[in-house]
């Protein structure tokens, strides 16, 4: 078995987390498949990557699109290889009264953050099972933990990603898979800075430091940090987890 240079598919990656992820699984030696619905960016991002001597190769997916799915893994595997290593990353926000959120709203939150969560990981799993060893990190909310307010669609998929996520870890096991979750607290990214332009929550630099006892947002290498030691072999111990990573923020 390869100890590096596993084949690793992040979603979401041409921004934000998913793209810190990639940039963390390069850097020690993985093959990276980025898969994202903004292609361009996706390309980009894995240019940036092949500057660096990483080997990276953009695939453009709509998660919720499970034939699209299926064609962009077939791609990294045809370019790379077996898929070893699956984060799924992509994700939408909504910020909606429970009282407002129409059921094209519901579906749409839950097809991104919960079904594209699904196709991935399942599209997936042969080839960890056939290797008899697998990493499988889904990226979650804290806010699937405490609640939150105007987000019931959103935290209710999120919800459903982590008990996902356990299940799958028990089922996958014995096979040497591992499947872990980490559900970020207040991470600096695009998409907490357009919730934050768009006035659905307070001002980040004002706020982190009331809320989150380090005294500061998160940023996406933080995550990555967490998300690469789950998908090491030293790791192998560490399944059906919920890793927090929210700078001590009470839940």
């Amino acid at each position: 078995m390869e100890a590096m240079g596993r084949v690793a598919v992040v979603t979401g990656a041409a921004s934000g987390m998913g793209l810190a992820i990639a940039r963390h699984l390069a850097a020690r030696g993985d093959r990276i498949g980025l898969l994202d619905l903004q292609g361009e960016a996706a390309l980009r991002a894995a240019a940036d990557l092949r500057e660096t001597g990483a080997t990276a190769i953009a695939v453009q997916a709509d998660v919720t699109d499970r034939g699209a799915v299926d064609t962009a893994l077939d791609k990294v595997r045809a370019e790379l290889g077996p898929i070893r290593i699956m984060v799924t990353s992509a994700g939408l926000d909504a910020f909606e009264r429970f009282t407002e959120i129409t059921i094209e709203s519901w579906e749409r939150v839950l097809a991104i953050n919960l079904t594209g969560t699904f196709h991935c990981l399942q599209a997936a799993v042969p080839d960890m099972i056939e290797a008899g060893w697998g990493r499988m990190v889904t990226i979650s909310s804290s806010s699937a933990q405490s609640g939150a307010a105007r987000m019931a669609h959103y935290v209710a998929s999120k919800g459903g990603v982590i008990a996902l996520t356990k299940a799958l870890a028990l089922e996958l096991a014995p096979h040497g898979i591992t499947v872990n979750t980490i559900p970020p607290g207040m991470i600096d990214t695009p998409m907490l800075r357009r919730a934050e332009a768009g006035g659905d929550i307070p001002k980040i630099d004002k706020l982190a430091p009331r809320v989150i006892p380090v005294g500061r947002a998160g940023t996406p290498e933080d995550i990555a940090a967490t998300c690469g030691f789950l998908c090491s072999d030293e790791a192998a111990f560490i399944t059906g987890q919920v890793i927090g990573v929210n700078g001590g923020m009470v839940l």
